[in-house]
């Protein structure tokens, strides 16, 4: 009995330090970048470490400034460095550049949804840059049903917007007339639930209940940011991508 006592107490106490020895990896930054990297291996390498990695979706600006103030321990972005330290700069937080090691983790390439029921599998960059713009309104006018056009754009999603309108658009504005929404979920989910209507996510937003076109290819570096070097638990996820996606190698 004292034997069957001493075993059951020995399991508790491996239990008990295997939690223990548990950890926390926080990375904080832009849909598009935790949708492409981070979000597809979450399931996989919490249950083959017992790690807990959480994914904590911000503006770039509001990341760096919670990796300045150790909140989090990497942020992932595909907005340029420079930018994001500009824009911190003007809430009044000044990060030295010094101080921040990045590296190139991946690539974002932005997708145009539409509804499910929208016939229309492909657009050139003419057609997109006439829709976006506003100079095309209905469907119909470039072979598709007599259905007004309804542009969704994000508030909250400035790298993917800046390179789209660069690209895509040649520096025009979007038009006034956009349906203005907030993150790239509420993009997916109002194109998801509009007949008519067209926007743009990361590929790693896709889903079954929203339709796709095919489009001109628009990608993005996206860097991951660090205080100093990648701490041994930021590695020890990087590592993981790398040998089970095989998506970059460093």
């Amino acid at each position: 009995m004292n034997s069957l006592k001493l075993a059951v107490a020995g399991i508790v106490c491996m239990l008990a330090a295997g939690v223990a020895d548990a950890q926390e990896i926080r990375i904080g930054g832009g849909g598009a970048s935790l949708a492409t990297i981070f979000a597809p291996m979450k399931d996989q390498f919490e249950k083959s470490s017992g790690d807990k990695l959480t994914l904590i979706q911000s503006l770039p600006t509001k990341g760096l400034i919670a990796l300045e103030k150790g909140e989090i321990d990497a942020l992932t972005t595909t907005v340029p460095l420079a930018t994001i330290m500009a824009e911190a700069a003007k809430e009044g937080v000044v990060v030295d550049p010094a101080a921040l090691q990045q590296q190139e983790i991946g690539k974002n390439e932005v997708v145009a949804f539409v509804h499910k029921s929208n016939r229309i599998k492909k657009l050139s960059k003419a057609q997109l840059k006439k829709i976006f713009t506003g100079k095309v309104t209905n469907w119909k006018e470039i072979g598709g049903a007599d259905l007004p056009i309804i542009v969704v754009w994000g508030n909250e999603t400035p790298g993917q917007n800046a390179l789209f309108i660069k690209e895509m658009l040649d520096g025009e504005k979007v038009t006034a007339k956009a349906i203005k929404t907030t993150d790239y979920q509420n993009i997916r989910e109002m194109v998801k639930a509009n007949p008519g209507s067209i926007g743009i996510d990361p590929r790693g937003m896709a889903m079954a209940t929203v339709g796709r076109v095919d489009i001109p290819i628009v990608t993005a570096p996206i860097i991951l940011i660090t205080k100093g070097k990648p701490s041994a638990k930021v590695e020890k996820v990087l590592n993981f991508y790398n040998e089970e996606f095989g998506y970059f190698s460093r």
